[in-house]
């Protein structure tokens, strides 16, 4: 194809389904609540749903699985025989109205795996935005295998702060078809799309992305990286589904020509590009709590810690990066200067992980909303506030960091995470 993110195939299901039922939330949420998972299955019965066609992480450890991916080919080659009788070929441009009313543009297309790689250290134009956890991809891999379809959550960002990319397409989409209008189930507010197949429309995305991630651009943005290889697009969600098909796609390459693997579906993975800078995507710092000491004792830690690194960490006037810590009523500013890590959250997560190494008595949760951090951190309790997670800083965290730290950023809450709803052959 040519191009890191293409035009494909796209498959639809028929007009007389319920897209209600149909579209279900990314396998990866409701990992501790069963009953989420009961409710879809309930909600959807026997009409014909992506529910159908993936394994909920909840189920990857229980008993019976082999029984349950046996059961998701079935149903991918029901589907592909009387289900998905319509089709897309080029992008889908999509508008998601979330539970607060805002809209998330979003464009689907095909991810060229050839251009990405979760391998530490390595430097595709595209990359994982956090460490991939190898032993996730089995389970994964096994109901790829032999799979005829693909349904993926894979949500992709772009740095665009123009708004060069979806602005145009927002702009243009009374003229386009429209392909599904539908609410979705269980709270998940409302998806819209519209099929994008004009050439000269989809000639202009393509230009746009190369612009995006050619290394003029690259180095504009990042004159701490100039000259090193531009990152064009990052990993915002569903990080291990797409290290699983790029794991299928090595394993399947092995076994083609060269010919063979130059256009093969396997080597692509449909995805959802968003903007970073997207006013509706909600980024929020995800905060720290370290359980079995004071603020006096882990403060002495770190400052120990940080003088063996030549980092220098003082209390009191924001520096060069800041976070607070608290316990009880104590509050106290950390600034750090020449840090090792580009984030804040990237300097206290390397010191924790030495500190746990050398200290396994203590504990670290990892925490959402500030006063949750400060409900828990009162008697034998430390929390550290980390600053707003600036979008620009995934990027920036990215390149110069390598990926980012474990449990860096939540992006929206669970129900807002991508529905399935469009399929490829692979």
């Amino acid at each position: 194809m040519g191009h890191y993110f293409a035009p494909a195939s796209i498959l639809l299901p028929h007009t007389q389904v319920d897209l209600e039922k149909w579209a279900c939330v990314a396998c990866d949420q409701f990992t501790s609540q069963p009953e989420y998972w009961a409710s879809a299955a309930r909600l959807v019965g026997d009409a014909p749903s992506t529910l159908n066609l993936i394994l909920p992480e909840l189920y990857l450890e229980q008993p019976g699985v082999e029984t349950r991916i046996a059961r998701i080919h079935q149903s991918m080659n029901e589907y592909l025989e009387e289900v998905l009788t319509r089709k897309v070929e080029g992008f889908i441009y999509l508008e998601r109205t979330q539970m607060d009313g805002s809209i998330r543009c979003g464009l689907v297309g095909a991810i060229d795996l050839e251009a990405y790689s979760y391998a530490p250290g390595a430097t595709p134009p595209i990359r994982p935005s956090e460490n991939t956890v190898v032993s996730r991809i089995p389970p994964r891999l096994a109901v790829r295998r032999g799979a005829p379809l693909e349904t993926p959550h894979v949500m992709m960002l772009v740095d665009d702060p123009q708004d060069a990319l979806l602005g145009p397409l927002t702009r243009s989409k009374s003229h386009l078809t429209q392909v599904y209008d539908t609410p979705l189930m269980l709270e998940g507010g409302h998806l819209t799309g519209w099929a994008v197949e004009d050439p000269a429309l989809m000639g202009q995305v393509l230009q746009t992305l190369d612009a995006l991630g050619s290394q003029e651009s690259f180095d504009a943005k990042y004159p701490q990286a100039a000259g090193s290889q531009p990152l064009t697009m990052a990993v915002g969600d569903g990080n291990h589904s797409l290290a699983t098909a790029k794991a299928y796609w090595e394993e399947l390459k092995a076994t083609l020509t060269p010919e063979e693997q130059e256009n093969h579906p396997a080597r692509y993975c449909l995805a959802e590009v968003v903007n970073v800078h997207s006013p509706a995507l909600a980024m929020e710092p995800i905060h720290r709590v370290v359980f079995g000491t004071d603020c006096a004792a882990l403060l002495n830690q770190w400052q120990a810690y940080a003088k063996a690194h030549g980092v220098t960490l003082k209390v009191g006037l924001p520096g060069e990066q800041t976070l607070t810590m608290v316990s009880g009523q104590e509050e106290i500013i950390l600034r750090l200067d020449n840090p090792e890590h580009p984030l804040a959250v990237g300097s206290l997560e390397t010191f924790l992980e030495d500190l746990l190494a050398h200290s396994p008595e203590l504990t670290v949760d990892y925490i959402h909303g500030i006063q949750a951090v400060r409900d828990l951190a009162k008697e034998n309790a430390v929390g550290f506030l980390l600053p707003d997670f600036e979008k620009s800083d995934l990027f920036k965290g990215v390149v110069l960091g390598g990926v980012l730290p474990r449990k860096t950023f939540s992006m929206g809450h669970a129900q807002e995470k991508r529905y399935y709803m469009e399929c490829r052959r692979i």
